[in-house]
């Protein structure tokens, strides 16, 4: 262990913000700080607060009513960035037309017109005063506007529902929906309403729900890159970029295939076609335990072990009666490439599973240590800062995720399924030493820490936990910058070389998943107020505001248009079946 002992000064690793919520092991060291958190978390509190920021900024630009912007944002996945750059290439005509949006202003009916208008779906003569006109200049009677409002809203097509007008591209105005399809059904409004509130999340590629089970009932916003990993405020890792659980450095490809390879039944199949030949009676799998190539089923066909075809009994231990098998050579092929597959697919799971299972347990570690930890604070010492163990213990899950993880990127980045035409195979032998070089040196000092980590250092004298403070801030450095090399590795030399660039990982962090903020309400709740809420057309909430001027935690449920209280931590499917 003399190669990893050196002082406390070479120790620059940093734990702040990791998955278990430990501590930076020496206070004196500054860290950087960034300019803002990459990942935050909306609630049901701020989801229509996030919303709006979003409207007032178009709203803003444009100078548009806030159907209009939600019509524009709503086409282009609420992506603030890609609308405003179509709108310098192509200008303002175009981006409305392509989004469907008509901002020609609605004329009053004119008095001198006939009290009666022929409706041109229904082709009945209705009063005035029953029909209504889009911003398209289309005008039909409001029955048949509120038959094609609730069509549209039970096919699930609310967010963007198109005017009756044959070849009309023209988005209807979501208050007159509102009016028309609340006054008959007052359950339909708050369900166009709730789709209107959750296309925020359903539409933008940024923002995603938060796959725990049960829902915590947040979305995930991410603000740079799409592809990474990511921590709600529940606690619960995953992948943004495919919803499944973390997996890097695996792509979300290799990971998918992976998941499904270790689900099915294949490896299985796999070896009952290595280690068994099907009766040509019965069909059944049957197994050799003797020496002999004449076997018999259970059913009593007996049949040659080299072939398989249905012979006689009569044999000797050189050939069988009756029998020539001339097609040995090519079968013995196909069973040594589906032994070397299987053998070669146990290799990886083997490891991988044994990485996890190692997490499974270090993770149960954390509560004796922090025993310990306390029974060393106690006792008389000149020790007091025991922060080295939780950080050491924060990166040992860390490392130990990424090995486990590891063994799956090797199976794929290194097998037939996927890259056989991307490298040849020298190519391939040598990528395949250089990472495996890496991994080795990795899984060898991870071994290291946990094993010093489950030392009982609070029996130790004080010169021996010092000594194995050393040791557990060196080996954390290490460690660290062995993770940081194996994705530099991944990235540049292993998938930064291949033709196809379908296949990319989330990047590598020093201080773990990065722990989702929480979006604030405060700064954008007076600008919503500015716009006014009121042009929205939907409920403003239950809930009471603060001294600042913010909402309070108790605006958990919403109004509808039906007076009923409803929950936003919930689907809108889960809500109407409710």
């Amino acid at each position: 262990m003399g190669d990893y002992l050196s002082s406390d000064e070479d120790y620059h690793c940093s734990d702040q913000g990791s998955p278990e919520g430990f501590e930076n092991d020496e206070p004196d060291i500054q860290l950087v700080t960034s300019k803002g958190p990459s990942t935050l978390v909306i609630t049901r509190e701020s989801l229509l607060a996030a919303q709006k920021e979003d409207l007032r900024q178009v709203m803003e630009m444009l100078s548009l009513r806030e159907h209009h912007a939600r019509t524009l944002l709503i086409y282009h996945r609420w992506d603030v960035e890609k609308l405003f750059a179509v709108l310098v290439d192509r200008g303002k005509a175009a981006l409305f037309a392509e989004a469907g949006v008509s901002v020609d202003e609605r004329c009053d009916p004119d008095p001198s017109v006939p009290s009666l208008v022929t409706c041109n779906i229904c082709m009945e003569d209705v009063p005035i005063d029953e029909v209504t006109r889009m911003d398209c200049g289309h005008c039909f009677c409001n029955s048949c506007w509120t038959a094609h409002f609730i069509v549209k809203i039970n096919e699930g097509q609310s967010r963007r529902i198109r005017c009756m007008e044959h070849k009309c591209n023209a988005i209807c105005d979501e208050a007159v929906v509102r009016s028309l399809v609340g006054k008959e059904n007052p359950d339909m409004a708050e369900k166009f309403d709730r789709f209107l509130l959750e296309s925020y999340i359903e539409d933008n590629k940024r923002v995603k729900w938060c796959p725990s089970i049960p829902h915590c009932g947040n979305a995930i916003r991410v603000e740079d890159d799409e592809l990474c990993e990511v921590e709600c405020s529940c606690g619960l890792q995953f992948c943004f970029n495919c919803l499944s659980e973390t997996h890097s450095p695996c792509s979300c490809l290799m990971w998918e295939l992976w998941a499904k390879k270790c689900r099915d039944e294949s490896e299985t199949v796999n070896w009952i076609a290595v280690h068994t030949k099907p009766c040509p009676k019965c069909h059944k799998p049957v197994e050799k335990n003797g020496g002999c190539n004449l076997v018999s089923c259970i059913c009593g066909q007996a049949f040659c072990w080299l072939c398989g075809g249905a012979t006689g009994r009569e044999h000797t231990w050189s050939s069988i009666a009756g029998h020539s098998c001339g097609r040995y050579k090519q079968l013995e092929k196909t069973a040594e490439r589906a032994k070397r597959d299987l053998y070669r697919y146990m290799h990886y799971h083997n490891r991988y599973k044994a990485h996890t299972d190692s997490f499974k347990l270090e993770s149960k570690l954390k509560e004796t240590i922090q025993v310990k930890v306390a029974i060393s604070e106690e006792r008389d010492s000149t020790l007091r800062d025991y922060s080295w163990v939780n950080n050491g213990l924060s990166r040992l899950f860390r490392s130990r995720r990424v090995l486990s993880y590891s063994y799956p990127f090797a199976f794929y980045m290194f097998g037939d399924e996927l890259f056989k035409d991307e490298m040849s195979e020298e190519q391939r032998e040598i990528k395949q030493h250089l990472f495996e070089d890496q991994q080795q040196q990795l899984e060898a000092n991870v071994e290291k820490l946990s094993k010093i980590l489950e030392e009982p250092f609070d029996q130790f004298p004080d010169d021996k936990v010092m000594e194995i403070r050393i040791q557990v801030i060196n080996l954390s450095t290490i460690i660290d910058n062995l993770c940081q090399k194996m994705y530099e590795c991944i990235e540049n030399d292993l998938l930064g070389s291949l033709q196809l660039g379908i296949h990319s990982i989330a990047p590598y962090k020093s201080k773990g998943i990065e722990r989702a903020s929480e979006l604030s309400t405060c700064w954008n709740y007076k600008a919503n107020n500015a716009v006014g809420t009121a042009e929205l057309g939907r409920p403003s909430g239950s809930g009471s505001s603060d001294d600042s001027g913010c909402p309070s935690q108790k605006r958990a449920r919403k109004e509808g248009a039906g007076g009923v209280l409803f929950d936003l931590n919930l689907p809108a499917e889960v809500v109407d079946r409710n």
